[in-house]
């Protein structure tokens, strides 16, 4: 820690050195226009939110310069990224992740029936070339969002089609290319859009190719090096001494991202769209199992995340028009595909075991505003959204290649859908006071047939429903023009999807998952107040606080299967567990932050986050550190410009997790983590210091990068790969 406020200090030294306010410059700065959010599903004014929301566009992408959407994310300063592979990236928000944060698209849910409790790489699928806009929604956002949104939603806006402001055909568009070092990164991007005055056509295409991650050189422990990994030579698994042992060999994977929107608006009242996203990858190795040892070697020669695919249609209708019903009226129809697969086999062994899933989602939202005066709106809609899934799974001997089939992850042609009515209101009492609240009544049911040819379960068919009543109250109070604070009471709720209800894998060696068809939804009640201080091109300042408390948490425990807590799988004695309603957690932090302009050029942006959580034990009956409650991490950053410059230095942060510390599913992970004096696993703190600059020359954006330049040698809380050392990125991009 003592080298993280180091940085802090001589950045905020380095600022007052050239803190030359022109004041009047500032003093003629135009009024900025209000920073809208989309909230409620509707946009609506940050300063009427009583939600703590970060934002972020493609103006600020376009100087960071992330590879990724989980990359992006994490440089907001607010949201703590987890990787268990190069090809990955898990969001945890206000220490809940995975299955209990939701991830918004374009209006659109993207959390689906098999999202599981374990880390996530789903967020990868969406392009940061692609984005227009995206927030981040802190806190329960289950009112308008249903089920998942616990910790907090994801909102992407990808890019809009624009139309010609006159009888000319608008022909606009982007061309770029991006090289790393640290991965061999090669991404080629271009997007077009053609328009008239009433019809707008868009497309984009991204072409990503990632190679093996180089880790840093500097601090971090030994045991992070990759000494050597698995080769197939002549029909056997050879164990190969890595030539590099900073470079993390089977990391590397490629991706293809496609987005097509049609657009149509005959008058102000109408607008029509129709959109197409698409989204692969290649083969993505899971690192952090093909680290792993048994018996002191290697134990997998293969771990691959098979292609992940997603694509999504969409159709929206919106209408603006003063009736007795509403003021503006949208309808979101979508049917979204989705197919992934893990592709394992173990050192020495020739049988290589694949597991396919695919998931067919439909959902229908219909959302209505009605602004009932100048000080009263109305927001209320409907949704109803179902999944079924598919699950497939297969042996290949490689060396006769007989093929037979396995046992499934999932129960095949399962079952998810959900139903809801929601209805916001939003007052404002006086020139100070704004009030909000909601509810919503939501509906579901999970339907599985279980096949017993390969486990005698003592069920054939499962079917849970459940019922959740979830509201918010909240309150903004403008003290003035630059104070405002905020409360909100608000609740969310997680439906057992067939990921709870019906899986059957390994989630730790001699630990196997089998199904539960005891279940119910699990809920969270949360507080928290915020302080916000905005002056204009001067100083904003905010502070967040919250609380959380979930119950009847699912979570992994003991089981019994058949009356015994022990079977046999996949050739090995496991223990058995199951996910339960067994648990109970508590989470709160501190979310705070300031931006600090010296004059119009120059400012300094800082953002601090400390998260604690407890949660009830998977053996135990105690509390014990909350899994995905993050150490204390932020950013800190000086920004400049001027006319066609900008350039950016800043440092990223985390802080330290003891053993004491660490949650005890995490204690057990001893190959990710390092080694304390003690001989146990523990999260040190790391830093880095980054530099980013652009530079527009006529059409031509410039843009390079060192990333990590002390080339540090660090992991990421609960991360399976080691991060990126010392990176330099160069990216062109032509606007015409």
């Amino acid at each position: 820690m003592k080298q993280i406020f180091g940085i802090l200090v001589v950045l905020c030294t380095t600022q007052i050195l050239y803190a030359q306010t022109d004041k009047d410059t500032l003093n003629k700065t135009k009024e900025l226009k209000p920073v809208m959010v989309y909230y409620n599903r509707w946009e609506r004014k940050i300063n009427e939110v009583p939600n703590r929301i970060t934002k972020f566009n493609l103006k600020q992408q376009k100087l960071q310069n992330p590879q990724t959407m989980a990359d992006a994310l994490g440089l907001t300063g607010e949201v703590f990224i987890q990787k268990s592979q190069l090809g990955g990236g898990s969001p945890m928000i206000r220490g809940f992740a995975t299955n209990r944060v939701l991830i918004v698209v374009d209006g659109v849910r993207m959390n689906n029936a098999i999202y599981r409790s374990g880390n996530l790489q789903n967020v990868i699928s969406f392009d940061p070339l692609a984005l227009e806009d995206a927030e981040v929604i802190f806190g329960p956002g289950s009112l308008m969002y249903g089920s998942d949104a616990i910790g907090g939603v994801m909102d992407f806006h990808t890019l809009q089609p624009k139309f010609s402001s006159n009888n000319k055909t608008l022909v606009k568009g982007d061309a770029f290319v991006r090289y790393a070092s640290a991965n061999n990164e090669q991404t080629s991007h271009a997007n077009l859009n053609i328009a008239g005055k009433k019809f707008s056509f868009l497309t984009s295409l991204t072409l990503s190719d990632f190679g093996d991650l180089k880790m840093g050189k500097n601090g971090g422990q030994n045991s992070y090096l990759r000494r050597e990994y698995v080769e197939r030579i002549n029909n056997a698994d050879v164990i190969v001494a890595n030539a590099d042992p900073y470079l993390q060999k089977q990391s590397g994977y490629n991706q293809t991202n496609f987005l097509t929107k049609l657009r149509f608006k005959p008058n102000e009242q109408w607008d029509i769209q129709y959109g197409f996203h698409y989204s692969k990858t290649g083969h993505i190795p899971r690192y952090d199992r093909l680290i792993e040892y048994a018996s002191g070697n290697l134990r997998f020669a293969e771990w691959n995340y098979g292609p992940q695919f997603w694509t999504m249609h969409t159709a929206q209708i919106q209408h603006k028009q003063m009736t007795g019903l509403y003021s503006e009226a949208r309808l979101v129809v979508a049917y979204q595909q989705y197919e992934e697969s893990r592709i394992d086999r173990r050192r020495n062994n020739n049988n290589r075991r694949t597991q396919t899933e695919q998931v067919d989602a439909l959902s229908v939202n219909l959302d209505f505003t009605k602004a009932i005066d100048a000080s009263q709106e109305l927001f209320y809609g409907a949704e109803w959204v179902t999944n079924q899934v598919g699950s497939t799974a297969t042996n290949l001997n490689i060396s006769n290649n007989v093929l037979t089939n396995v046992a499934t992850r999932y129960p095949d042609g399962s079952k998810w859908q959900s139903v809801a009515l929601y209805t916001s209101y939003k007052k404002a009492i006086n020139t100070k006071f704004n009030f909000s609240g909601g509810l919503r009544f939501n509906s579901g049911n999970t339907e599985a047939i279980f096949d017993t040819s390969f486990f005698k379960f003592p069920f054939t068919n499962a079917r849970i429903s459940n019922s959740s009543l979830t509201g918010n109250l909240g309150l903004v109070y403008k003290a003035s023009d630059r104070w405002q604070f905020n409360a909100l009471a608000s609740t969310g709720f997680r439906m057992p999807n067939i990921d709870d209800i019906g899986k059957v894998f390994e989630s730790a060696p001699g630990n196997v998952v089998v199904p539960n068809t005891n279940l119910k939804s699990e809920y969270a009640w949360n507080v928290e107040v915020g302080l916000q201080y905005n002056h204009d091109h001067h100083f904003n300042y905010y502070v967040s606080i919250f609380t959380t408390s979930l119950r009847n948490a699912l979570t992994n425990r003991p089981f019994q299967f058949n009356g015994q807590d022990s079977i046999i799988y996949d050739g090995v004695k496991s223990r058995v567990t199951a996910i339960q309603n067994v648990a109970e957690a508590n989470v709160w932090g501190v979310q705070l932050g300031w931006e600090w302009f010296f004059n119009k050029n120059l400012k300094w942006q800082t953002k601090l986050n400390w998260i604690e959580g407890k949660e009830t034990d998977d053996v135990k009956n105690e509390q014990v550190p909350l899994r995905h409650a993050p150490p204390f991490f932020g950013s800190t950053a000086i920004q400049w410009q001027y006319n066609r410059f900008a350039f950016e230095i800043n440092a990223q942060f985390n802080g330290q997790i003891s053993n004491a510390n660490l949650a005890p599913s995490e204690q057990l992970k001893t190959t990710i983590y390092a080694v304390d004096a003690n001989g146990k696993p523990f999260s040190p703190e790391w830093y880095t210091v980054n530099v980013k600059a652009n530079y527009q020359m006529g059409k031509l954006l410039l843009n390079i990068g060192w990333e990590n330049m002390t080339n540090q040698r660090y992991r990421p809380y609960s991360s399976g790969i080691v991060a990126p050392g010392s990176n330099f990125i160069t990216s062109i991009r032509y606007s015409f």
